[in-house]
């Protein structure tokens, strides 16, 4: 188990992940948007591309490792990061370390950043020890939330998410059985079994209708895509959401007009 410090205090770097930036830029701005609300300093590492999971997650080991060592490079010298991704979260926090185990030379580095990568969610709830963003919805929205399986399984992920909206003002969350059930995207898994996928998927979708919610809300935009793929090309106004979006529309409205941060 990798020890990890507090990262109160200290100046936060920015993982994006590929699908943010490529497919969802307002997600990213909603993060940076959020932490600078909460008065952290964010820097954004430019050299940064993909961390390496889907070749890593094909057995493709060196090729994996090829793009791990660029990621090592870029963010060399960040205090904290953070991503608003569990899937990517967990490449770098868990995988990193076993894919340089026997590099002496970039294992110490690997180790290092795996100490200090957090989750966004998680490192505002259980890194800074925040749980209530003092922000207000426009109106009254119910949502319920889709545990991303890297997310749940490997980082640990379900309770922070569900307080920081929970505790928006307009927000209710709606118990969901269905929350751990996988979505059927699974990275290289809806390419190489889409029928497999496509029928988790269908199932997901069934059940998404059922739940009483507005929207679903999720920390990974990879399960975001293709549950909102999904439901587009059946016609369902049901939509899926990140959670960083919805909070920062909160804080926007926030309800004492300040940050929780004294």
């Amino acid at each position: 188990m990798v020890k990890r410090e507090s990262p109160k205090g200290k100046r936060v770097s920015l993982f994006v992940t590929c699908m943010v930036d490529m497919l969802y830029p307002e997600t990213g701005m909603s993060v940076v948007e959020v932490l600078r609300y909460l008065g952290v300093e964010v820097d954004f590492p430019m050299g940064q591309t993909c961390c390496g999971q889907p070749a890593y997650n094909g057995g493709y080991r060196q090729e994996a490792r090829k793009m791990a060592e660029k990621f090592l490079r870029a963010f060399k010298d960040a205090e904290v990061i953070v991503t608003p991704s569990g899937s990517c979260g967990a490449m770098v926090r868990h995988e990193y370390p076993i894919l340089f185990e026997n590099d002496p030379k970039l294992r110490e580095e690997a180790e290092r950043q795996a100490s200090i990568t957090w989750e966004f969610t998680e490192f505002i709830v259980d890194g800074l020890g925040i749980n209530d963003l003092h922000g207000r919805l426009p109106h009254p929205q119910r949502y319920a939330f889709h545990d991303s399986c890297h997310g749940l399984r490997i980082m640990g992920l379900k309770q922070a998410g569900r307080t920081l909206v929970g505790n928006l003002e307009n927000a209710t969350i709606v118990p969901w059985d269905n929350s751990e059930t996988c979505c059927g995207f699974g990275g290289l898994f809806s390419v190489k079994m889409a029928d497999v996928s496509g029928a988790m998927l269908r199932n997901k979708m069934e059940h998404i209708e059922q739940s009483g919610a507005d929207a679903i809300l999720s920390g990974d935009v990879s399960c975001l895509t293709h549950m909102n793929g999904g439901l587009e090309k059946k016609g369902s106004t049901k939509r899926v959401m990140h959670i960083a979006d919805v909070l920062a529309e909160g804080i926007r409205q926030g309800k004492d007009n300040g940050s929780p941060v004294k």
